[in-house]
């Protein structure tokens, strides 16, 4: 099984019933799998914080969210993060393609890298960083746990657990 097609059957498990996604050439296969996956709603977003916003719709009528975005636009997403989604004690699995470590053919996102886990910190977001296929091992754990406790949480993916850049 591809890793895409586990994360989405993770998803599937944990009842998530609504995923937002911000177009990323690192997560473009695990998007294609959610638009193909009949049991999730998919709503593409223009911006991190705008499909927060979407996930927050979501919560409050009754439904499961995730959003899949990448790294470097945790900056514009920090408000929203804390004014809605933690205030109001809302679970979120956030997918994120960690972008600018290693190998980075962009330059522009090895600054967001050097802060992402940083900020992630300081909003006492649980962060886990998947770096090998078999990490996907334990998203059904982390999705338990951010339904179970009702809060954010962050899985940083980087080119590794990708294949590459």
């Amino acid at each position: 099984m591809s890793v895409n097609k586990k994360i989405v059957d993770d998803l599937v498990a944990n009842d998530v019933e609504f995923v937002t996604t911000v177009p990323c050439k690192q997560l473009a296969g695990v998007i294609d799998e959610i638009d193909a996956c009949e049991k999730i709603y998919h709503i593409p977003s223009n911006k991190e914080d705008e499909g927060m916003g979407l996930c927050a719709g979501a919560f409050m009528g009754g439904k499961r969210p995730a959003i899949i975005m990448q790294n470097t636009a945790i900056g514009v997403t920090i408000n929203t993060l804390v004014t809605l989604t933690q205030y109001y004690r809302m679970p979120l699995p956030m997918l994120i393609s960690y972008r600018g470590e290693l190998g980075e053919p962009v330059a522009c996102q090895v600054e967001m890298a050097v802060h992402t886990k940083a900020l992630l910190n300081q909003l006492n977001i649980p962060t886990y960083h998947f770096h090998k296929e078999e990490d996907a091992d334990e998203l059904d754990s982390i999705l338990k746990y951010t339904f179970m406790c009702n809060k954010p949480v962050a899985i940083l993916t980087d080119a590794s657990f990708w294949k590459g850049y």
